[in-house]
């Protein structure tokens, strides 16, 4: 439909259209000369937010009106142009004398809970598999059935994987308009999982999250956009700090990235084509998500969940701006190849507001395919910028939240857990480090002091790393090495909560001046921040004595108070930062 533009017009909008695209051009010549990252921030801002953010410089308080006239007479259309007529597998894919069932299968006889049962199909390879053959499984125990699409591996090889959920004796068979790969049965056996399988994650007690299981799960995440996108050397040196590190949670880019401190070209790229001649988004790459699974198994074996984020904006190569077909493709591909990991995490973009061709209809249609096809159902999100997602959608299992306001952080995740009751997740609360911008340059201290925040007041705060050095290997694009002191205070602060009842912290009812986590009458975690009290006066029930313990977040130690304590009591304090105090009741004992 022919509509015209507005202030509300996205510039990324105007841009694509041809007609109006010198006119924009003119009107903001950064877009031809900016760096490709600063030009896809551009281009996701409508032309009032383009203005306000930089009204100073344009200098012109009829910017916006001046600019709509000279549009006025080109009419554009919101559509992505002539959509890709959709595929439908056909009936006659592999002829008629071709036997049904008689591809070559390697299935194993059994597979741990939770783990990974691969089908392995070698089956046609003329044509298109990708788009010309449809293949899934359909698998069954007892009165359970799950279906679990497949999807081609290259050379003519097929993969179904699937995540058995109980133990026991399961049955499958293929069905595929390819008669060799259809009809194709079989039976394994589900086995106890192996020491350290705890299932994937779910969600528990509305605000919090566990194993399969029932194992809690404290998530203490950090960031790493770019890291599978570096070679093997880099590669492996991320994986070895991870070893080392507190860090349970990795958000990771499926796409490369072009940002700040992360210009080179990937090793692997998801689709057949060149960055000079093209993408083919009708054949993907196998090699690259191959790349991409088999570290999503590395981290499994540390002990960490891969939070993969499906889309981005930081993109030369034209990931970000696919049309609606290949964005489908793409992410029924993805589901079928990594839903039976255990380890995985779906964030359906890391900035969603910022990627200026997608709107609401495109993250309902992302989510509804990504659900559909996991029936595994791992942990899903979006992650904003600008403005919150609407995380009160019912398929959202929790709030993935970068903060919006450029001090408040953490200290906003009561009025988040109120406001959603699902778990609190702050992907970034800012970075550690020292670049010149002022999501990448907090201190050690401060973001400790967020995570800590975060934590009593009952979410969950990830952790970042933007340090300058001379290799450009910043670890919050590229991985490698850290560098900042907050890793090993995150570190003490897991154990303190991983301490506390039920290794969750819940907030209590507070002082103004000081947030506090716990359970009434049982369980006091009190925390100071950058305040520096010399003493603090406490007035808890009568007739129940407490454990009173002094706790240096920063230094990372913890005095336990002689004697007890009950009723109105003073308890004294260094008169430094980052201290917390903790009240235990006393003959109280947690698992």
């Amino acid at each position: 439909m022919n509509m015209t533009f507005t202030e509300k017009t996205r510039i990324g909008t105007i841009y694509k259209n041809e007609m109006s695209r010198e006119i924009i051009v003119r009107r903001i010549p950064a877009l031809h000369t900016a760096a490709p990252h600063i030009a896809s921030l551009f281009k996701s801002l409508s032309l009032e937010q383009y203005y306000r953010f930089n009204q100073e410089e344009l200098s012109q308080p009829d910017w916006i009106a001046e600019t709509l006239s000279e549009l006025a007479d080109v009419p554009y259309d919101r559509s992505n142009g002539t959509p890709e007529p959709e595929w439908i597998p056909s009936a006659d894919y592999e002829a008629a004398g071709v036997p049904s069932a008689s591809a070559f299968v390697q299935a194993p006889a059994q597979a741990e809970q939770w783990g990974v049962y691969e089908i392995e199909l070698r089956g046609p390879s003329h044509g298109n598999p990708f788009t010309e053959v449809s293949l899934h499984a359909e698998f069954c125990s007892g009165d359970k059935t799950v279906r679990m699409g497949g999807f081609y591996d290259g050379d003519g090889i097929y993969r179904i994987r699937f995540m058995p959920d109980i133990q026991g004796d399961w049955t499958f068979r293929t069905f595929s308009n390819a008669r060799s790969l259809d009809g194709i049965e079989g039976v394994f056996r589900s086995v106890e999982p192996s020491p350290g399988n705890r299932g994937p994650l779910r969600v528990k007690d509305t605000y919090h999250f566990a194993y399969a299981d029932g194992t809690s799960y404290i998530p203490v995440g950090t960031t790493c956009y770019a890291w599978i996108h570096q070679g093997d050397e880099l590669e492996e040196q991320t994986l070895e700090t991870l070893k080392a590190s507190p860090f349970n949670k990795m958000r990771m880019c499926v796409f490369p990235k072009s940002y700040l401190f992360n210009e080179n070209e990937p090793v692997y790229y998801p689709f057949e084509g060149s960055l000079a001649g093209g993408w083919d988004y009708n054949r993907l790459s196998p090699a690259f998500f191959r790349h991409l699974e088999n570290r999503i198994a590395d981290l499994g074996k540390l002990g960490i969940e891969a939070d993969l984020i499906l889309f981005h904006p930081y993109d030369r190569w034209g990931y970000s701006e696919m049309p609606p077909a290949a964005d489908d493709r793409y992410l029924r591909y993805i589901t079928a190849r990594l839903s039976a990991y255990r380890n995985v995490w779906w964030s359906l973009a890391n900035e969603y507001d910022l990627m200026w061709s997608k709107d609401e209809d495109d993250w309902e249609r992302f989510a509804n395919i990504v659900t559909e096809n996991d029936p595994a159902g791992h942990l899903i999100s979006n992650h904003n910028c600008l403005s919150f997602f609407d995380y009160s959608k019912p398929w959202v299992t929790h709030c993935s939240i970068q903060r919006i306001d450029v001090y408040k952080t953490s200290e906003a995740t009561n009025e988040w857990r109120e406001q959603w009751k699902k778990p609190i997740v702050i992907d970034e609360c800012a970075y550690e480090g020292d670049i010149d911008q002022g999501w990448g340059n907090i201190s050690g201290e401060e973001m400790t002091r967020r995570f800590w925040e975060g934590a009593v007041r009952g979410g969950y705060v990830g952790h970042g790393e933007t340090y300058l050095n001379e290799e450009d290997i910043l670890w919050w694009s590229k991985g490698g090495k850290l560098r900042g002191t907050s890793p090993q205070r995150i570190a003490f602060l897991r154990r303190i909560t991983e301490e506390s009842p039920g290794g969750v912290l819940n907030p209590l009812p507070s002082d103004w001046d000081v947030p506090c986590a716990g359970i009434k009458d049982e369980y006091y975690l009190y925390y100071f921040g950058f305040n520096q009290p010399r003493f603090r006066n406490f007035n808890r029930k009568p007739g129940i004595r407490y454990q009173a313990e002094v706790i240096d977040t920063w230094s990372m130690t913890t005095e336990k108070l002689p004697g007890t304590y009950e009723g109105s009591f003073r308890v004294q304090l260094p008169g430094k930062p980052y201290m917390a105090v903790r009240l235990t009741k006393v003959d109280t004992k947690y698992e």
